[in-house]
Formats: C-alpha cells, structure tokens, sequence
C-alpha cells in the first residue's frame, strides 16, 4: 500500500497534546452545535453532499470558530496570528497536527496536503481533518479523518490513494443508530476506519478492540478516540477476524464493512477484494463463533440479488449455527444505478470519458457473469442463543423510520424469546397491553358503511404498519392489560355472534404476529 499522496499524520502517542487540543476546540464551540450555528442549516446540510462553498461564504469572518472550520473541516491555509490565539500552536506543530506552509494559495494548500513544512511561512494548515460529532448523550466528540475526507463522501477528495480513510458519513451513523447500547465486558470494531462505532462502543464496553487492513486507519482511530476524550482501544492490523486469538469472544461485534460489490479493491475503505457479495458472508459466517452467548452482531451489507434465487434465502444460508437473526433491506438497485452510485463516491464521472465507460463496463461485465440482476444494501443483526430452533427474520422494509433504533432491535430478540415460550394456550391466557403512539386507520371506498381492511400504524422505532382482520382490530383496541387475551376474545365471540373455540383457535397466529411487529406487549401479568 502507498501512502504517497496522503500526509503524514499527527502523532498518536501523545495525549497531553490531544487534550490540549480538545480543550481549546471545545473553547471555541467548536462542536456539532456551535458548527450549525455558525453555518445555518443549509451550508451546514451541504458539507454532507461534499460541496464546501456555502460553508467558505459562512466562514469569511474572523472568529475563531470560524477560523478552526476553516482549518480543519475546509482545509484552508490560516494565519499563524490567528492560530495562536486559539490552539496550542507550538504543540501542534511538534506533534504533527498543523503545518507551517508558504501562504494562503493553492500551492501552498497542495504542501499541506503532501505534508511538507513548506518553509517559515505566515500561515498554519492542518495535516487531518477533523469534523465534530455529537454523541448520543449530548457528548461533544471530533472524527479525525484524511485531509478532505471530513463531509460527504469521496466524490470530492480526488485523492485515489487506496490507503485514504474517511470520516463519519450516512452509513456510519446509520449503524450507531442500530447499535444495541447495554453495558457489555467487551466489544469489537471490525473494519474500524475512523473509529466511528469505536468511539460509540466506548461509552458502553469496558474492554474494545478495533481491527483494520490499513494501518492507517488504526492510526487515526487512535487520534479519534484521543481528540473525544475516550479510553484508548486495542487496535489490531489484519483482515477481519484474522487478527483475533483463537477463542477470543466477544459480547457486541459491529462492522461498518467494505461492503461495495465491485470488480477489483481500489480502494481499501469501501471495496472488499472479494468476489461479488462473500466478504459480507463471510463477516456475517464468522461473527457466530466470536460471540458470547446473548451477544449481538451487527452489521451493515450489500447482497447480490441473483436471478433464479430468492435473495431471503441466500441471506438466510449466512446465518450462523446457535444464532437468532433480523435482517432488514433497507434498498435496492439494479445494477446499472448501483454501478453509478460507486463510479460517482470515487469521483470518477468527473475523470476521463474513455476511463469512466471502460470502469462502468468492467461492472456491468462482473454483475453478468454472476447473473446478478440488483443489489440490496440492509442491516444484519445476528444474537448467539441457544434455542433449539433459531429465529431467522428476513425483510423488506424500505419506509423511514425513526433512529437511533438500538432499543427496538434489542426489543425484537425480546419477543422473539416471549414467543418462543409462550405455545397457544400460554398466550391466550396472558395479558397484553397496545403499545404507545399505535393509531388505526379504516381504509375504505369513501361512504362505505364498513371498512375494507384496518391498518394498525407505529409512529416510533421502525413505524411499521400492519393490516388486521375486525377480530385483531378489536383485540388491540381493548388490549390494556386488565384482562387475558382468552377473555378478550371471548367477549369478542359473543359481540359478533361466533363461536369461541373456533375464535380462539384462529386467532393466536394474528396475536403473535401483533407482538412480533411490536404492537403488543405482554404485561407479565398472565400464566408463564
């Protein structure tokens, strides 16, 4: 691997200067929040789509929050004057994080970049960037990243070293959200990068371990995970789970994976080096003897959809042996769109025609030797159990939904365990209550007397919908935990002239599916 074209980076054994750092960044508000003040809301959504000109026009004052975005999230050269009276400049410059360059031109951006001192200059520019990023709990952390790889992806970083490291971007944060955040003994980073679920995890784990192919990337989680003021990880360089001990185990595993379906690794941060979807298999294959029992896998990947094959079943074969699983397909693209999509997060529609076709055949060549016809992108949450019979729940659920989703995906293994239990007649002489924030709706031809479905609707966590028969819309509109669910039913029979045995033996299988989806939750209050 060539780190030719990417600077030298600030050193990661010293954490006096990272704290010192920290401080003075926290000084001058320069956090998520300050960052969104000072830029308004839409230069502050557009450093998202990689377009940095609403945020150079936000920053022509002379603030210092305005001159430590400048320097470090928009890679513009700074007068040193204006430096030291924000920053501990002389320990920066001795640990690497700023360089001294000629002067504020593009060559002088270009020395910054390559990591040259460019002589006594007056001006300071930053050999990282770094991007602020509030925590969960309000915390005020900083996504150390390579230079120009801070916002939205790297369409706009043109740099093509394969060794690069990017910051926080959608999937990153998308994969926090699902994250199940129960105080753990130990987690694992897998393919860290940044150290984004690094940084999570460490609020919640007591011992975590981050691996990653490029020692770059180990580095820089590193400065990460010193400039946010948390515990140092055990960092490890190698291959997915190649540099583990044997029986080394763990009680959370997350993997942001280079997940991209591509012919060829260029570049080490997204594209996998396997064929087709297997590095995502095999992430999800090996996770289930690295976990604890009771500990979760969480993921997020791309699959082939393959023609003459259901793509449920072939997510379905991924699971390992002992382990419960929901996989969710948040997407899908055929592969002409999925091709564009990649060409583009490298830049290379802005490149040569002739090489822009060529790299866009080559994917076409590769998806039609593998009779790949759409790819879908989703989330894999594996939990190791020892149940006889696992749960393995394949779906498609492409509608918003409400993050961080952590809790719901801890409360689906749940229920998953409360069915497992619970046999039809457990169920029906337990007690269920609806859950908050549930509404029904009546769909129907306008001035029926009747309508001709009802759709029960979350508006939290993963706001499902679901369509029920009259039965399972007066059972979830009674259900409030005072009475079983045998009763309900009962008393359901006798309103609408039914037989109750039939009622309750045609009934269950609309219940579970009630509790499954989360509309209902049992009370504790019934048989066990």
């Amino acid at each position: 691997m060539s780190d030719s074209s990417l600077s030298a980076l600030p050193a990661s054994d010293r954490p006096d200067v990272a704290a010192r750092l920290r401080d003075a960044l926290l000084g001058a508000s320069f956090t998520a929040d300050g960052l969104l003040e000072l830029l308004g809301a839409p230069a502050y959504a557009a450093l998202a789509r990689s377009e940095t000109v609403p945020a150079l026009r936000a920053t022509r004052g002379d603030t210092p929050l305005e001159a430590l975005v400048r320097l470090f999230l928009l890679q513009q050269p700074v007068p040193h004057a204006r430096v030291a009276g924000v920053l501990p400049v002389d320990a920066c410059l001795e640990s690497g994080w700023l360089v001294r360059v000629g002067g504020s031109s593009a060559a002088s951006g270009a020395s910054a970049a390559s990591g040259e001192s460019g002589g006594s200059g007056d001006d300071l520019a930053a050999t990282v960037d770094v991007r602020p990023y509030g925590g969960p709990d309000g915390e005020d952390w900083f996504i150390v990243s390579d230079l120009g790889c801070a916002v939205g992806g790297a369409g706009g970083i043109g740099n093509k070293d394969e060794g690069v490291v990017l910051g926080v971007g959608g999937a990153s944060t998308t994969l926090a959200g699902i994250t199940v955040r129960t105080p753990v003994a130990s987690a694992l980073d897998l393919g860290t990068g940044s150290g984004v679920q690094a940084l999570h995890a460490a609020q919640h784990a007591t011992r975590v371990t981050a691996t990653d192919l490029n020692p770059r990337a180990l580095h820089i989680t590193a400065l990460t995970l010193a400039l946010s003021g948390a515990p140092a990880a055990d960092l490890r360089e190698g291959s997915l789970f190649e540099p583990l001990k044997n029986g080394e185990t763990f009680d959370l595993i997350v993997s942001n994976p280079p997940f991209v379906i591509s012919p060829g690794a260029r570049l080490t941060y997204r594209d996998g080096g396997m064929g087709g979807d297997d590095l995502c298999r095999s992430i999800v294959q090996g996770a289930g003897e690295r976990l604890n029992e009771g500990g979760f896998a969480q993921f997020l990947a791309n699959w082939q959809h393959v023609e003459g094959e259901d793509w449920q079943d072939r997510l379905r074969s991924w699971v390992p042996r002992g382990c419960d699983a929901w996989i969710v397909q948040r997407e899908v693209q055929d592969v002409t769109q999925y091709a564009e999509l990649w060409l583009r997060d490298a830049g290379d529609h802005r490149g040569d025609a002739a090489e822009y076709q060529a790299r866009y055949d080559a994917w076409l060549d590769e998806f039609e030797a593998r009779k790949v016809k759409a790819v879908g992108f989703g989330w894999i949450t594996l939990r190791k159990a020892s149940a006889a019979v696992p749960s393995i729940t394949v779906e498609e659920w492409p509608h918003p939904v409400e993050q961080p989703l952590g809790d719901t995906v801890r409360a689906h293994f749940g229920r998953v365990d409360y069915l497992r239990a619970h046999d039809d007649a457990a169920l029906l002489e337990d007690h269920f209550r609806l859950v908050t924030e549930v509404v029904q709706e009546q769909v129907g031809l306008p001035g029926a007397e009747d309508p001709e479905h009802v759709v029960l609707r979350q508006h939290r966590g993963m706001r499902r919908a679901t369509r029920v028969d009259t039965v399972g819309a007066g059972f979830a509109g009674v259900c409030d935990g005072s009475l079983s669910a045998g009763r309900i039913l009962d008393a359901i029979a006798q309103l609408m002239g039914e037989d109750q045995v039939l009622l309750r033996d045609r009934t269950p299988a609309q219940i579970r599916l009630l509790v499954e989806q989360g509309f209902l939750e049992p009370t504790g209050e019934g048989a066990h």
